[in-house]
């Protein structure tokens, strides 16, 4: 279910960003419902990469142990300090 989240959000990430080279090299600017729409992907883009992130952390360290995924090698840094 997670990575249909990731994916949803990469995809839209992608859609905003069409609106947003629209807006700039396009003629988005020249009509008003394209403008404002670009003004919101605008915002959407920063929501999105930072929902991005935030899910690619969640999957990274669902386990619980950090960023250790060898228990034998979490268990030698505790035992020699490296």
């Amino acid at each position: 279910m997670g990575v249909a989240f990731f994916i949803i959000i990469r995809i839209l990430f992608i859609a905003c960003m069409v609106f947003i080279i629209g807006y700039i090299f396009g003629g988005f600017s020249k009509k008003p419902l394209l403008t404002s729409w670009s003004k919101v992907a605008a915002i959407l883009v920063i929501v999105l990469f930072i929902a991005a992130n935030i899910m690619a952390m969640r999957f990274a360290f669902r386990d619980g142990r950090g960023c250790f995924r060898d228990r034998e090698h979490q268990e030698q840094i505790e035992r020699y300090g490296r």
